[in-house]
C-alpha cells in the first residue's frame, strides 16, 4: 500500500501547494476537505492542517475532530493550522493590531528542533495573517520567531505536533522545501518512492484490475493530458482501448490533421471524426462563457455516445482529467470557491451508461508530463503547451461563428509559429490569442478602417495554478503583430495581455 501525507483542506489559495512541495519530495499525498477526510489507515504517516481564509474566532471557523489524529500521529499546522491547534489545546488567538503579510525573516531558531533542522536564523518566511497566537497549547514551546511574531513555530513537547504561522509552501519561503523535508521525511519517517516509474507500475496494475476485459472508449484531444491517459490504458488493456479524436471545429489550424498523423506512431487506435457543424449549431448565437462550455462539454458526451455505440460492449469512458481541472471547477477537495466549469468534470448523463474512469486525475500538469516522458513519448508531445477543452471557444469573446474561427485560427498560428521560429516556445507554459468583441479606427492604405483587435497571451507557470505573464522580447511582439494585421484580413490592432494568476485566469473565459 502507498504510504501517504493527508492534507486537510481549510480553503486557502495555498493547500494544493504544499500538495506540490510534499510531492517534490517524491512522497505521495492527497487533499481532502477538513470537513469529509477519509478514516485513518497505516498508509497515511502524518498529517498537514492548511492554513484558511477563516478566522478561528468566527463563528463559520473550520472545527475538525481530531480525536483520532492528534498525539497519535505526526502533526502540521501551518498558519490558519497553527491557530486552530492553539485554540482548541490550551492556548489562546486573538486579533492582531496590524496584519502581517508577506515577507519577513526568523530573528529566532531552535536548533534542537526537528522541524526547523538546518534552517538557519534569518531565514525568509512568508506570512499571510491577521490573528495572533497569544498563548501556546499546554506542554508547547516556541521553536521559531520573527522580530513581529513570537510564536511564528512552536511544538507540543511529548507528542509529534509541529505548528508555524508562516507558509513554507510559497516559493517567497527560502527554506521552506527543508521544513517540508523535515516534517515529511524526517518527523513521518516517509521513503521517497513516489516516482514517475512507480505511478506508470502502479497505475497500469490498477487499471488492469479496475478494467480487466471491458472495453473503454477514450476521448483524445492532441494534447499531453489525454496523450498521456491513452498510453497509460493502452499498456494496461491493449486492444480494449478505443481511442477518438474529435474535430469539434475549434480546434488550431490544421491541428486534426496533425495530431491523427502522430498518434499513428504510437499504436493507439484511433478514429477522426469530424463533428464541425454539430457544435457550431448548438453554439450559434451563444455569448455567455459558461452557457459555451456547457454546450461544448454536452455535445462531446453526445458524440462519443454516438460512437461508443459503434463499438460492441464499451463499458468505460475514460478522460485526461488532471488535478487543476478539478480544482478549479468543483468544491470537492475543500471549500475554495467555484471558479469555472470543466468539461471533463461533473459525471455523465443518465442515459449514457459508461463509467468514468480517470487515470491522471491526482497529477498536476507536470507530473503528467515527468509521467509521458517515463513512458518514452517523445519530447514533441510532451512540450505542447497546454489547450483548453473547449477549444478556441473560450477563445473568442461573444458568439461563435465560422468567420471568426478561422481568423482566429489565422492569428493563433502565426503567433505560435512565431514563438517556435523565435525559440522562445519552450520557454512558454501556454499561449494563445483572443478575439476581442472590440472593434477599432485603423488606418490601412490612407484609408480609414474599423475592424476587430486581437490580445495575444503568454504565460509562466509550473502547474497552472499560478501563472505570471511572458516578458516577451519587444521585437517579436512587434514582428508578430506585424504579421498578423498585414496577413489576417479583419484585424487591425493587436495588444499583449501582461495579467498575472491570481488574479486573473489564463484564459479569458
Amino acid at each position: 500500500m502507498q504510504e501517504m501525507i493527508l492534507i486537510l483542506d481549510f480553503g486557502s489559495q495555498y493547500t494544493q501547494l504544499i500538495a506540490r512541495r510534499v510531492r517534490e519530495l517524491n512522497v505521495y499525498c492527497e487533499i481532502y476537505p477538513f470537513s469529509d477526510f477519509p478514516k485513518i489507515t497505516e498508509s497515511v504517516k502524518g498529517i498537514i492542517l492548511s492554513g484558511s481564509p477563516f478566522s478561528i474566532r468566527g463563528d463559520d471557523a473550520p472545527n475538525p475532530d481530531l480525536t483520532n489524529i492528534k498525539g497519535k500521529l505526526p502533526l502540521l499546522g501551518v498558519c490558519y493550522g497553527a491557530q486552530f491547534l492553539a485554540h482548541n489545546y490550551g492556548g489562546s488567538v486573538e486579533a492582531s493590531n496590524t496584519r502581517e503579510y508577506g515577507r519577513a525573516n526568523l530573528s529566532f531558531v531552535d536548533g534542537e528542533s526537528q522541524l526547523f533542522k538546518d534552517i538557519p536564523q534569518g531565514s525568509q518566511v512568508w506570512m499571510s495573517h491577521a490573528d495572533t497566537i497569544t498563548q501556546l497549547p499546554h506542554n508547547s514551546k516556541v521553536v521559531a520567531s520573527t522580530n513581529d511574531v513570537t510564536n511564528a513555530g512552536y511544538e507540543i513537547e511529548g507528542e509529534s505536533t509541529y505548528a508555524i504561522q508562516f507558509h513554507p509552501e510559497v516559493y517567497h519561503s527560502s527554506d521552506g522545501l527543508q521544513l517540508v523535508k523535515n516534517y515529511v521525511v524526517g518527523i513521518c519517517g516517509c521513503i521517497q518512492d513516489w516516482t514517475p516509474d512507480s505511478f506508470v507500475d502502479t497505475t497500469v496494475a490498477a487499471l488492469k484490475e479496475k478494467l480487466g476485459n471491458d472495453k473503454v472508449v477514450l476521448g483524445l484531444s492532441g494534447g499531453v493530458d489525454s496523450t498521456v491517459a491513452g498510453v497509460l490504458l493502452h499498456k494496461a488493456i491493449g486492444a480494449n482501448l478505443y481511442c477518438i479524436f474529435v474535430d469539434n471545429g475549434l480546434l488550431r489550424k490544421n491541428e486534426f490533421e496533425s495530431v491523427l498523423e502522430q498518434y499513428k506512431h504510437l499504436g493507439l487506435n484511433v478514429k477522426g471524426v469530424n463533428s464541425k457543424s454539430r457544435f457550431y449549431d448548438e453554439l450559434k448565437g451563444e455569448s455567455d462563457p459558461e452557457t459555451k462550455r456547457k454546450i461544448i462539454g454536452r455535445v462531446f458526451i453526445e458524440v462519443f455516445d454516438d460512437e461508443s455505440h459503434l463499438i460492441e460492449d464499451v463499458s468505460w469512458l475514460a478522460q485526461g482529467t488532471i488535478y487543476p481541472d478539478i480544482i478549479e471547477s468543483i468544491s470537492v477537495k475543500g471549500p475554495s470557491a467555484t471558479i469555472k466549469s470543466h468539461h471533463n468534470v461533473g459525471g455523465l448523463p443518465d442515459y449514457m451508461k459508461l463509467k468514468i474512469v480517470e487515470p491522471l486525475s491526482s497529477l498536476f500538469k507536470d507530473e503528467v508530463r515527468r509521467v509521458g516522458a517515463a513512458m518514452g513519448l517523445d519530447q514533441s508531445l510532451l512540450g505542447r503547451h497546454p489547450f483548453p477543452g473547449p477549444g478556441l471557444a473560450i477563445r473568442i469573446l461573444g458568439d461563435i461563428t465560422v468567420e471568426k474561427v478561422q481568423i482566429l485560427q489565422e492569428v493563433d498560428f502565426i503567433f505560435i509559429q512565431g514563438l517556435k521560429d523565435a525559440g522562445l516556445y519552450d520557454n512558454v507554459w501556454q499561449a494563445g490569442s483572443i478575439l476581442l468583441p472590440v472593434q477599432s479606427v485603423g488606418v490601412m492604405g490612407d484609408e480609414r478602417t474599423y475592424e476587430n483587435a486581437v490580445a495575444l497571451r503568454a504565460v509562466e507557470s509550473t502547474d497552472g495554478m499560478t501563472a505570471d505573464w511572458c516578458h516577451l522580447p519587444y521585437e517579436f511582439l512587434a514582428k508578430v503583430s506585424n504579421d498578423i494585421i498585414n496577413k489576417v484580413k479583419g484585424i487591425n490592432r493587436v495588444v499583449y495581455d501582461i495579467s498575472s494568476k491570481p488574479p486573473a485566469t489564463i484564459e479569458w473565459e
